[in-house]
């Protein structure tokens, strides 16, 4: 009889749960990651470090940018014009120091420097100046361009760190969100299994087959289950609120988990796939790949660049400057060679201490930045291959709990049907119950930690998903 009436009341039981779970949504993991990659405010403020590079590049290029410029100086004072002068030019900066250059000048007036007369008509000027000493091979110019390449290649590897680590970060709150679920779903299961037990234990003493006083351990366990159930649940909703601080809509909108919302309890490979580790071996991991190496070597090229400039600094500081002139340059032959203006100008710091002291600290900083290079490089690689050794050993952590788990419950199988014989006691039902519920509770709680350590891989490789 107590076997008839535990067996209805599990199937009332499974038909209310699958009533329960139709309704149901299940949050896949690739399209939960999906979200957080295109609407994540991390996310996107990774994406501006790319229009940052850009603007930068942008910005560093306008040093050479052609320009016009006009100065126009007027005096006149008690009916005397003092001087009246008119400057334009138009000046070509180019690589390498070079600087084009055309400009038109007219001045009058009765106190004129006689340097500054020049034709009725004005005086039309054409020719270079540049740098042959210091700022010929590398000036500002110059630097600031190579380096503004540089950091916008440099902002792409950094916009791959910044995505992956907030992924990253993601893929954790959603293992902790299904490791909270099933452990809700195996207590609850035992719960109900509790409560069944109880049912027929009390049925069974109230046809005075057993003593009444069974039924308190019967009761005891119910009441155990029901507050490890309890505790499990707000855990869960934890998690749930853990996992929501990820999810955004489009419009700077912060999403909240909807009650009937669960996770995927059948990942399998799709973590690999999600996260593009799939078949990576150890052995064909390349290290020059890895964005935070670039990235740092970018900031190594840069201070190359950098120092360059500053040794360069050490050259005498010699401008030269040529222009041909002429009173209207309708045509190149209306520029003659025997009229010019030109100029040599030489400065040289005697010492050149603030020089040196400089390109000093351009060479340590570019010495530090290859020790912390260094460093990196073995830091990556170690902890790569840790995690290698670390997946491994969970993949026979998972095959031993598994089997753990369904020893425990051919043994409580048989417990019960010894129970159901008379042949057993409640309380070696329940010690045998205890036992699975923690080893399926440490089955959730490895295999957690398995993905986890995925997780950590897909961070250590900075792989930033391209298929999401």
């Amino acid at each position: 009889m107590m076997q008839k009436y535990l067996y209805s009341l599990f199937v009332l039981l499974f038909m209310g749960v699958n009533a329960q779970e139709q309704d149901r949504l299940v949050l896949n993991f690739k399209e939960y990651l999906g979200y957080v990659k295109k609407y994540h405010p991390i996310a996107k403020q990774a994406e501006l470090k790319i229009d940052m590079g850009q603007a930068n590049l942008m910005r560093s290029r306008g040093g050479f940018d052609p320009k016009i410029e006009v100065d126009y100086d007027r005096k006149e004072f008690k009916g005397t014009e003092y001087y009246d002068r008119l400057n334009a030019a138009f000046k070509i900066p180019t690589w390498y120091g070079l600087e084009l250059k055309g400009n038109f000048e007219q001045n009058d007036g009765n106190y004129l420097n006689p340097s500054e007369n020049v034709p009725d008509d004005g005086l039309y000027s054409a020719g270079v100046s540049m740098s042959v000493g210091q700022g010929f091979w590398i000036n500002e110019r110059m630097a600031t361009l190579k380096q503004a390449k540089l950091l916008r290649e440099q902002t792409k590897a950094d916009r791959d760190l910044q995505v992956n680590q907030v992924l990253f970060e993601a893929s954790l709150a959603y293992f902790q969100w299904l490791q909270a679920y099933q452990d809700s779903q195996i207590l609850n299961e035992f719960f109900s299994s509790a409560q069944l037990r109880f049912e027929g234990v009390r049925t069974t003493a109230l046809a005075g087959e057993i003593a009444a006083i069974d039924t308190v351990e019967a009761k005891i366990s119910v009441q155990d289950r029901a507050l490890n159930l309890e505790q499990a649940k707000v855990r869960f909703v934890k998690s749930s609120l853990e996992l929501s601080n990820f999810l955004w809509m489009g419009d700077n909108l912060p999403v909240e988990l909807k009650p009937n919302v669960i996770p995927d309890v059948n990942l399998g490979q799709d973590i690999d796939a999600t996260l593009e580790i799939l078949g990576k071996p150890l052995d064909s991991f390349n290290l020059e790949n890895h964005p935070k190496l670039k990235s740092m070597g970018y900031k190594i090229e840069g201070l190359t660049v950098e120092k360059r400039l500053k040794a360069n600094k050490l050259l005498p500081k010699v401008d030269l400057e040529y222009n041909f002139l002429t009173t209207g340059p309708v045509t190149m032959n209306a520029f003659e060679p025997q009229d010019y203006k030109g100029g040599l100008s030489i400065n040289l710091p005697l010492f050149l201490r603030k020089e040196r002291g400089d390109l000093k600290l351009a060479k340590i900083k570019l010495e530090d930045a290859k020790f912390e290079l260094d460093n990196a490089q073995i830091q990556i690689k170690n902890k790569i291959v840790a995690i290698f050794r670390e997946l491994e050993s969970f993949e026979k952590q998972n095959l031993l709990i598994n089997d753990i788990v369904g020893n425990y419950n051919l043994l409580l199988t048989a417990e019960e049907r010894k129970f159901s014989f008379g042949e057993s006691s409640l309380f070696l039902v329940n010690s045998r119950e205890s036992k699975l519920i923690d080893a399926e509770l440490k089955q959730n709680e490895v295999r957690n930690k398995y993905y986890s350590a995925k997780a950590k891989l897909f961070n250590s490789l900075a792989v930033n998903p391209e298929k999401m």
